[in-house]
């Protein structure tokens, strides 16, 4: 099932090329007082929302997906953890290259661990607005896993179990000293989109193809396949710093082939199962 957040926060069904509003599903998720729990609360409700979407997808309104604004899927996440130095062509490039690592020595994840990133995510409808226009600010294309329940010191087999689904990541930088948390941090550098492919949807997450183009030329390609912490790794391996809770993000990762974005680019990317997302660049 494949499923978004569009225009006002409304919730669609996306079969196809169609989108089906199915935004009373939202309404089996109880009104709660302040303090409200940790998580999304639309991923906190999925199961039972998945159940409404089915009883009223024959009723809801539908329309072009296209003729959308598409927000992140994700409203409320606690965190959104990015894993650096995850494929190890992109490693490569990044010790090859004086504008990526500013003179540092580059290790892998296994040395650097994970870091958390801003957690306010905006969709491929909204766009990227770079800043810091003064220096480089890169594309990083990346698969994007969707925690579904609480998660704790989570084993390696059991971890795909705590997944609500999948999406595609932006992991936008800005080049510089400063720590990534903070350059990987601006507003609408974390986008999440085009939707949520719920988990049942993907047998295999570490062999899924995923690419970016930017103005029509291929900048990276690759599979999730060539991982250093394969997707289950990365799951038990957060879980133990951690508590996961629905609506968190866990980003996996960008291969080589990252590179500078300027106003006005157009930016497509699409991966095996989840599907295809345009992003403009302001």
């Amino acid at each position: 099932m494949r499923i978004c957040r569009y225009n006002a926060d409304c919730l669609g069904l996306v079969k196809g090329d169609q989108l089906i509003d199915v935004t009373i599903a939202l309404e089996c998720i109880p009104e709660r007082r302040w303090p409200h729990p940790p998580g999304d609360q639309m991923i906190a409700h999925l199961a039972p929302i998945m159940d409404e979407i089915e009883n009223h997808r024959k009723m809801g309104y539908v329309q072009g997906v296209n003729n959308v604004t598409l927000k992140s899927p994700i409203a409320n996440p606690t965190k959104v953890i990015g894993a650096p130095a995850n494929y190890r062509d992109h490693v490569a490039e990044a010790a090859a290259d004086n504008a990526i690592n500013f003179g540092r020595e580059i290790k892998t994840i296994e040395e650097y661990g994970l870091f958390l990133k801003n957690s306010h995510l905006v969709g491929a409808g909204e766009g990227i607005v770079l800043g810091h226009t003064d220096r480089r600010n890169d594309h990083e294309v990346e698969i994007a896993m969707i925690i579904g329940k609480p998660a704790k010191n989570v084993g390696y087999d059991e971890a795909l179990d705590y997944l609500a689904g999948y999406s595609i990541g932006l992991d936008t930088t800005v080049r510089g000293v400063e720590d990534r948390s903070l350059r990987k941090a601006l507003d609408s550098y974390s986008l999440l989109g085009p939707w949520m492919t719920t988990a049942d949807e993907i047998e295999n997450p570490d062999d899924l193809n995923f690419r970016i183009k930017v103005n029509g030329e291929t900048r990276q390609d690759s599979n999730t396949k060539h991982l250093i912490f394969d997707c289950r790794k990365l799951i038990e391996y957060a879980s133990k710093f951690y508590t996961l809770y629905p609506g968190d993000v866990i980003m996996t990762g960008t291969p080589q082939g990252v590179g500078p974005l300027e106003p006005g680019d157009t930016l497509v990317c699409e991966a095996d199962i989840i599907g295809r997302m345009e992003v403009e660049v302001r």
